[in-house]
C-alpha cells in the first residue's frame, strides 16, 4: 500500500486525482503499477485500477489474473469494480472509503449483485486515513 500512496501523492502534483495501485502476483511480484491519468490522457477510463489491470494482463499474456492481488488508495468506483471482476482478481485492499463514488462498500456494492460472477475478497481502510489525506489536501486546494 505504501507504493500505491507514493503513487497517488505523485498523481495529485500532477494534478489528477490522487489514486495510486499496484497489481501484485500471488509468488508477490510486482505485475503493474499506476496513478490515474484520466485529465493527462484525456481519457475518462484512465483510473489507476483500469491502468494496472490492463498492464498486468498485457504483461501476463491473459485477460484473467486469479493469483493476482490490488492495492488501491481509493474503493473502486462501479467501472473498476467490474473490471476487477472479469480479470477475476483474487483480493482487493484499499485504503479510503469513497461514500460519494465507490462501488465496493457504497453505493451499488458492486460485489454483492446477482449479476457479479466473481467476487474477490475484499479488505478496506489499510491506510486509510492516509488516503482520505491526500484526496482532502488536492480537493482543498482547488477550492
Amino acid at each position: 500500500m505504501a507504493q500505491a500512496l507514493d503513487l497517488a501523492a505523485a498523481a495529485g502534483r500532477a494534478g489528477e486525482v490522487p489514486v495510486g495501485a499496484v497489481l501484485v502476483a500471488g509468488d508477490g511480484t510486482v505485475l503493474a503499477t499506476a496513478a490515474n491519468r484520466t485529465e493527462i490522457d484525456r481519457d475518462p477510463t484512465a483510473h489507476a485500477e483500469m491502468l494496472v489491470i490492463r498492464e498486468a494482463a498485457r504483461v501476463r499474456g491473459d485477460a484473467r489474473l486469479p493469483d493476482c492481488e490490488l492495492f488501491v488508495t481509493l474503493e473502486p468506483c462501479a467501472m473498476c469494480a467490474a473490471a476487477i471482476a472479469f480479470a477475476r482478481l483474487k483480493r482487493v485492499t484499499f485504503a479510503a472509503y469513497d461514500p460519494k463514488g465507490g462501488a465496493v462498500e457504497h453505493g451499488p456494492r458492486f460485489f454483492s449483485q446477482p449479476t457479479c460472477h466473481h467476487r474477490p475478497e475484499v479488505i478496506g481502510g489499510v491506510e486509510e486515513s492516509a488516503g482520505a489525506e491526500l484526496l482532502r489536501q488536492f480537493f482543498q486546494t482547488l477550492r
